[in-house]
């Protein structure tokens, strides 16, 4: 295999990987952007995750799958919004009291329904998984240098989330900066106060906010279970949420943004499994430890050193208090 059909390979891999980060890392940027701060995007993922492939694998429908996690993915975003809008709790809290909650009832439940140590029953290929889908002309250009390859196997043969996950790049950037929705939801997360002098319900627009989180992080699990995977193991967001968080950050709460940042971080993952155990003329094999652990050592030296001030939403955190 020649070194361009490596690197296409390792593109294809890339988009695959950074679908998961996209969806929760967009899921974020509409809460953070109206003043709710979200650490429990991996516990949504994971809840998700499980709901979509217990669903799939009971009515033998990923769409039901898709449906089921996007619906406990905003129950628990819900959750979230009680206690740190209604309650005006600490978010931070809230947010990880959702990540083990999450990872706790996922296999409770897992092994009480199913009986096979916490997982799903895999899921087959009928119809109760997202597969791949084949544009028009992938297979009959598949010979044509350069082009061809780059067509049949980077742009062609994802399942429908991954494309979808790249058109919710540009209809979250419409959604916040071009209808009156997004211009409120971006003011609401720097000066609430302005937004409720203004007649602007600030609990009904962080409460719409979070559950525009809960329905992309809906999306997010139910891609790792129904389409990237078979079927739900424990654990299996694997972090994921905290570096979609990461990427947020990097990418300034910007969606075009977030989506190369994403891509970035799914670029260093694919590289990782790629070259796992590879050897060194003459000199060693790279551990396959060193070579899983590369994306999150460089997710802190990108975050550390190459991002520059990162400002969140100035009044990020804060519960709002309606001035009497």
């Amino acid at each position: 295999m020649g070194a361009l059909e490596t690197f296409i390979l390792i593109l294809d891999s890339t988009v695959r990987l950074s679908i998961p980060l996209m969806f929760a890392a967009l899921a974020g940027l509409y809460s953070e952007r109206a003043g709710i701060f979200d650490i429990g995007l991996e516990g949504k993922m994971l809840a998700a995750a499980f709901a979509g492939a217990a669903a799939a694998a009971v009515y033998g429908s990923a769409w039901i799958g898709l449906f089921f996690a996007v619906m406990v993915s905003i129950g628990l975003a819900l959750v979230h919004g009680f206690a740190s809008i209604t309650h005006r709790g600490n978010q931070i809290v809230s947010g990880v009291a959702i990540n083990f909650i999450a990872a706790g009832t996922t296999v409770i439940l897992g092994q009480a329904w199913f009986r096979q140590g916490g997982r799903t029953p895999p899921l087959s290929a009928d119809g109760s998984r997202f597969t791949a889908i084949e544009l028009p002309f992938a297979e009959a250009i598949s010979g044509v240098p350069v082009v061809g390859l780059v067509y049949s196997e980077l742009i062609s043969g994802h399942s429908i989330l991954v494309y979808l996950a790249f058109l919710a790049v540009p209809f979250t950037w419409w959604v916040l900066f071009r209808t009156r929705f997004g211009l409120r939801l971006r003011a609401v997360g720097e000066n609430p106060g302005a937004v409720d002098t203004a007649g602007i319900s600030v609990t009904w627009l962080r409460y719409r906010a979070v559950i525009c989180t809960g329905i992309l992080c809906g999306f997010a699990g139910a891609y790792l279970s129904v389409a990237q995977n078979a079927g739900f193991v424990k654990d299996m967001t694997a972090g994921k949420g905290f570096i979609a968080l990461a990427a947020l950050i990097f990418a300034k709460w910007k969606p075009v943004n977030v989506m190369f940042a994403c891509l970035l971080f799914g670029f260093l993952d694919a590289v990782a499994i790629r070259f796992a155990g590879i050897e060194i003329p003459g000199l060693f094999e790279v551990p396959p430890q060193f070579m899983q652990a590369l994306p999150y050592i460089l997710t802190v030296v990108l975050l550390a050193g190459f991002i520059g001030r990162a400002i969140p939403p100035k009044a990020g955190g804060q519960p709002y208090v309606k001035e009497r």
